[in-house]
């Protein structure tokens, strides 16, 4: 009785022990020399080119070059000052695409298309490998010739005369009903 009350006592304290080691190691294994992927924070406002979505939660340039500061000053000024370059450069600041270059077509199909091509001539491959090299031979019982002897002689049995084979058999003219 004794050893085992010790026994869960010992199971209990070596539970806490591993407890105690695993949550105070946590922040050293971080610091181990080991490259980790970096992370994507999806809680802050992230830029898509979407047609559903016409207006991006951000800009898609978020660090601006000294010109392209100066640009955004003089868009706070009228816009008629503006020349039509700038008016480009003002729009491919905030969006990355315009809504024709979102909606044209995409060669992504020839990869789809080329990759179920590949797929199914492997798939033909193994086919053609399995009946040459796994599947045994074919039975004789599937020749034309064995069928033929097979139903005459179902016929010459007589073979379910009310409702089967035979009762659609004519055997004075000796040709089907």
């Amino acid at each position: 009785m004794f050893r085992l009350i010790a026994g869960r006592a010992g199971g209990l304290v070596a539970r806490r022990a591993t407890v105690a080691l695993t949550s105070s190691s946590s922040a050293r294994m971080a610091s181990h020399g080991h490259e980790t992927a970096e992370t994507v924070d999806m809680s802050r406002p992230m830029y898509w080119d979407r047609l559903e979505t016409p207006l991006p939660d951000k800009p898609y340039k978020d660090e601006l070059t000294a010109a392209d500061k100066r640009l955004k000053q003089k868009e706070k000024g009228p816009w008629s000052e503006l020349t039509n370059e700038e008016k480009i450069a003002l729009y491919r600041l905030m969006f990355c695409q315009t809504y024709p270059e979102m909606k044209q077509p995409r060669s992504e199909w020839k990869t789809i298309i080329g990759g179920i091509f590949i797929f199914m001539g492997f798939t033909g491959l193994v086919v053609w490998w399995q009946s040459v090299y796994v599947y045994p031979p074919r039975p004789k019982t599937f020749d034309d010739e064995w069928q033929a002897k097979q139903l005459q002689r179902m016929l010459d049995m007589r073979m379910n005369p009310i409702e089967g084979l035979s009762s659609k058999w004519d055997y004075e003219k000796g040709q089907w009903k």
